[in-house]
């Protein structure tokens, strides 16, 4: 997976698109982690799918609310992406990019109403 071009996907989407990317990646990672065991244990998956579902809903909540403060979208592609140590968490995250990348359609919204 090259993850310069898929940087460039997502940079590409718009603010809600983003959002909703980053949530069905999320979702879909959350599901590989019902679907069990791939090699590692389960306990230490777990955790991992915790920790990684974590960072992506503070990150969509984070692109929702407009924070400054939010990481780049080049750092949380990287953050999912990258080659990992764990290569059993390493396949379960591609698996997920994989799936929402091929069934993801961007609705090209770019009206986010605030309530500000």
């Amino acid at each position: 997976m090259n993850i310069q071009s898929e940087i460039e996907f997502f940079a590409d989407l718009g603010l809600v698109d983003k959002a909703r990317f980053i949530v069905r990646v999320l979702c879909e990672i959350a599901e590989e982690a019902k679907n069990g065991s791939h090699g590692s244990s389960e306990a230490a998956r777990l955790k991992f799918v915790n920790e990684i579902n974590q960072r992506l809903a503070r990150f969509a909540y984070q692109m929702l609310s407009e924070d400054p403060a939010r990481p780049g979208d080049d750092v949380m592609i990287r953050m999912l992406l990258a080659p990992r140590t764990d290569k059993n968490a390493e396949r379960l995250v591609h698996g997920a990019y994989r799936r929402v990348v091929n069934n993801f359609e961007s609705f090209d919204t770019t009206v986010l109403l605030n309530a500000h």
